[in-house]
């Protein structure tokens, strides 16, 4: 029975409820979901939306990297939008932070988010 590691950086937003950054088991970590929150800032990014999809993929970064790995690690996202016209955005974001082969994806049109973002972004990586 393997055990499960919190993976935890100051360097992203602090969760706000009764979950972790990150949760590494065996060689597979689960990053929960990121938002815009710019934590150098202090603030929460909303406009425009390219700037809101740029931080998310930010923010994952830093929790991959606090995890031991890169962004490539990742072999799935889970991309929660509230408007599906910024999909052309989120997939022109990807192409800055993703080389191929790029990880497999599910992007899931919601009523809200958390905090009002616009977009909301949880992956899976291999170590």
């Amino acid at each position: 029975m393997s055990s499960k590691q919190e993976i935890n950086t100051p360097l992203a937003p602090q969760p706000v409820g009764t979950y972790s950054q990150a949760i590494k088991a065996g060689n597979i970590v689960y990053l929960s979901g990121q938002v815009a929150t710019d934590v150098k800032a202090n603030k929460l990014v909303l406009e425009p939306f390219e700037a809101q999809a740029d931080q998310v993929f930010k923010n994952l970064k830093t929790v991959c990297e606090a995890s031991g790995a890169t962004l490539n690690q990742i072999v799935k996202l889970t991309i929660f939008i509230t408007d599906f016209k910024n999909f052309p955005t989120v997939n022109q974001t990807m192409e800055k932070y993703f080389s191929r082969p790029y990880p497999a994806r599910s992007t899931i049109g919601v009523a809200s988010l958390p905090l009002g973002v616009d977009i909301e972004v949880e992956a899976i990586l291999h170590l």
